[in-house]
Order: structure tokens, then C-alpha cells, then sequence
């Protein structure tokens, strides 16, 4: 192993995601000496098909073993999943997170006042979408727009590339508050894989990395995992701090599809509108994915005949909130549904098809599912403590895997309060 940096900093961040951005962007501000680590690349958002394959889950990288549960989107990259995400801005669960004595409505309020967030206006909306309100509305369900993490202003008519990591800057990312924390002094190192965090005298001081095939030391007071609902658990256990498998929530998502003939689309800001039934912990909102995501979905369920037919597809998003369960393993991820789980997707997806048929729909299908939210997995009240400290002083998590019970919506929002909350007391 090399001998460590002769640099010791305040704190060592490993991932770069909403959580660790804002957590390194908060200690910058402060005049603190703030430390990176990312397993992906920094390099410029593209906006192409390759690249978001490289940071996205793929068969071998991020699958489940029971086809049950197909896929799972997990981002690796500066920037983590909210580089390839939808960039809808769902607030976070306040009372959940009041229960372990966390008031999160400070930091939402602040960030309100500073990210561009908001519902999209009319004119970004695209056909699809529209047609999708229009069909929600005739079956008389609370269909709205959703906020987004977008730039209006930028954000081009008929792009497809949110999902791809828009080059444009129109989609807020965590870049933004990386690039922020950097301009401020903190250290980036990217494509760097953190393999263990060091522990001496039940105390974090320091994480040993892999990069350019060559392992090496950063020391620093504190060490904030931030590496997601998968990453963190897996270096807990792999530093001798965390059990070999950890349980999980993960959103699972079906897509519904149907033709219509009168429209001629495909390129627009996925999940601009829709909606979500607490109780039942259903949600549902458009989704038009770019061609290529479409054309692999179809050709998933066997629906051949429908490949050529992207630009007359509407596509409903159908997500849930499942049941704790499953496991993530040190190189495996393995998460079945339950029954009840099962029963929130058909009752999701029936309401899909009725919202479909009322927007003129025909040849409906569905998708098999996949993940997209793992968390849950070193949960507060359980592996951590209302600080996000760990049992190991002076280690902390700040990611989906603190999430003290599944939810069902997009993190972000949730991930940037808690980050700045954790930034601002380590910083005190």
C-alpha cells in the first residue's frame, strides 16, 4: 500500500451523490478542509446513450438474481443517480423523519428559496404527457404537475436527454452543489474505488482507496459514506463494521404502454405530471424514455411488434412503496416481491390502463419491473443514530441507505436536507 496523504483533512466524503455533495458543499462554505471520493467519472455530462449505460445498472452490474426483480438503476458517477434521474423534487417525509427527532423543514425551506424548483410551465409539457393529464382527468383522479429540478429557461423543447444526463445544465444535478464545494476548496478525486475505512481505537480516521490499480490512504476526523442504499452497507462490511447482508426497500417501477395514432412524439421531460396515493403507497406520473429505453422495454415482455412504434407510445410510470425485505449482499443484490407488494403494482397498473383507455390507448402492455430508489438498508434508528453517526465514532452515512422506512418517492430532496443538516453539525 502507498503511505497516506500527507494532508489529513475535517472530513473524508466517499460518493458524490445528493447526499455527499451537500454535505461537502456545506463544510466548504465553512472553511473546511473536505476530501471527495468518487468511484465514477467526472467527466462531462454527454448526454449519450453510452455514457448513461457506463454510470447506469446494467446486466452483471447491478441486476438482481430472481428475474422477479429485473433491474436496478443505481448511478455511478460525480453526481450519482441525480445525474440520470427524472429530476422531480418530491418533499421529503417530514414526519418520518420528526419520529427520530430530525426537523428537516428548516433545510427544505432553504433549499426552496435557492434550487430551481417548480412545476414545469406549459410550454416545456410535451404532446405525450398532456394526453396522459387528459386521460387521468376524464377518470376524475388528482392528477398535477410535479415539481422538478429544472432551469426553464434552458431546458430545451422536445429534448430526451434528462434521462441521459442532460448537457445542456437545464437539469439540476448534485454537480452543481460538487462543482460549488470545489470552487470553495475541497478535493475531488474520482475513480476512486473506497475499499475499507480505517478504524483505530473505535474511531474513523481515515478510508483506504483503489485507484489506477493502486491502493492508497486518506486521513481526515471525520469519514461520511455516501455511496448509496448498495454502496455503503457493502464498505461498512467490508471494514469489518456491518453485517455481510443488509435488507432493503428499492420503489419498483412497472412501465404501461399504449398506442395511439394521433400523435407523433417521444421527446419530453419524463414524469412532468401525476400522482400519488399515500395510503396505499402507489405512485403514478407520464414517462416518455428516449427510444432506445422504450424499444428495451417492449423487446423485454416479448412485444416485438410494437419496437418501431415510440413516437405513438404513451407510457405510464408505476411505482410503489414496498416492504423491507430482501438482502444486498458484498457482490450480489437479491429483493422478491412480496404479496402485498405484488398487489400495490396490479392496482397501480390497472389504474394505468383505465388513465390509458381514457386517453384513446390501445394495445396496452407492461414492462417487468425494476428498482428505483434502493434504500433502507443502514436505517436510522437501527444502523445509525438521529446524527447519522454510525457506532463507529466519527463515521457517518448520508444517503437513501439512512431512509428510516420505505417511501415510495423520488430521494433527492430528502438526500440534500439531510446533507445539509449533517454538514452543517459536523461543521459546528
Amino acid at each position: 500500500m502507498s503511505q497516506p496523504s500527507t494532508e489529513n483533512y475535517d472530513a473524508i466524503i466517499v460518493g458524490s451523490g445528493p447526499g455527499g455533495a451537500s454535505v461537502a458543499r456545506e463544510l466548504a462554505r465553512r472553511g473546511l478542509r473536505v476530501l471527495v471520493l468518487e468511484q465514477g467519472s467526472a467527466a462531462p455530462l454527454q448526454g449519450t446513450l453510452s455514457q448513461m449505460a457506463g454510470i447506469a445498472a446494467v446486466p452483471g452490474k447491478g441486476a438482481f438474481i430472481h428475474r422477479d426483480a429485473s433491474l436496478l438503476v443505481s448511478g455511478v458517477a460525480a453526481g450519482g443517480t441525480s445525474t440520470i434521474n427524472f429530476a422531480t423534487a418530491a418533499p421529503p417525509p417530514l414526519a418520518m423523519f420528526a419520529a427520530h427527532d430530525i426537523d428537516l423543514a428548516p433545510m427544505l425551506a432553504s433549499l426552496r428559496a435557492e434550487l430551481p424548483m417548480g412545476p414545469l410551465p406549459d410550454d416545456l409539457i410535451g404532446p405525450m404527457a398532456k394526453r396522459i393529464g387528459q386521460g387521468a382527468e376524464a377518470r376524475k383522479l388528482g392528477w398535477r404537475k410535479l415539481d422538478k429540478l429544472i432551469r426553464p429557461q434552458i431546458c430545451r423543447t422536445g429534448c430526451w436527454r434528462c434521462v441521459y444526463g442532460c448537457p445542456f445544465g437545464a437539469k439540476w444535478t448534485a454537480r452543481d452543489f460538487l462543482d460549488e464545494a470545489i470552487q470553495l476548496g475541497a478535493t475531488l478525486i474520482d475513480q476512486a474505488k473506497a475499499e475499507r475505512v480505517i478504524v483505530e481505537n473505535g474511531r474513523a480516521t481515515g478510508v483506504c482507496y483503489r485507484r489506477d490499480g493502486e491502493m492508497r490512504q486518506a486521513l481526515g476526523a471525520n469519514v461520511v459514506l455516501a455511496g448509496g442504499g448498495i454502496g455503503s452497507p457493502r464498505l461498512l462490511h467490508r471494514s469489518g463494521l456491518h453485517a455481510e447482508s443488509s435488507a432493503f426497500f428499492s420503489d419498483p417501477v412497472i412501465a404501461v404502454m399504449g398506442v395511439v395514432d394521433d400523435i407523433d412524439g417521444g421527446a419530453e421531460v419524463p414524469m412532468a405530471a401525476g400522482m400519488y396515493l399515500h395510503e396505499e403507497g402507489i405512485a403514478l406520473a407520464d414517462m416518455t424514455l428516449p427510444k432506445p429505453m422504450y424499444q428495451a422495454f417492449a423487446a423485454q415482455v416479448g412485444r416485438f411488434d410494437r419496437l418501431m412504434s415510440h413516437a405513438q407510445t404513451l407510457t405510464l410510470m408505476v411505482k410503489i412503496r414496498d416492504d423491507i425485505g430482501g438482502a444486498i449482499g458484498p457482490r450480489w443484490v437479491d429483493k422478491t416481491l412480496t404479496a402485498g407488494d405484488r398487489a400495490k403494482l396490479a392496482t397501480g397498473v390497472g389504474m394505468a390502463r383505465e388513465i390509458l383507455r381514457a386517453a384513446g390507448a390501445r394495445k396496452i402492455f407492461k414492462s417487468w419491473h425494476f428498482a428505483a430508489h434502493p434504500g433502507g438498508s443502514l436505517r436510522i434508528g437501527d444502523a445509525v443514530d438521529s446524527n447519522l453517526q454510525t457506532t463507529t465514532r466519527n463515521l457517518f452515512v448520508c444517503d437513501a441507505s439512512v431512509i428510516p422506512e420505505s417511501w415510495g418517492l423520488p430521494p433527492t430532496l430528502t438526500l440534500l436536507c439531510l446533507g445539509t443538516r449533517l454538514g452543517t453539525d459536523l461543521s459546528a
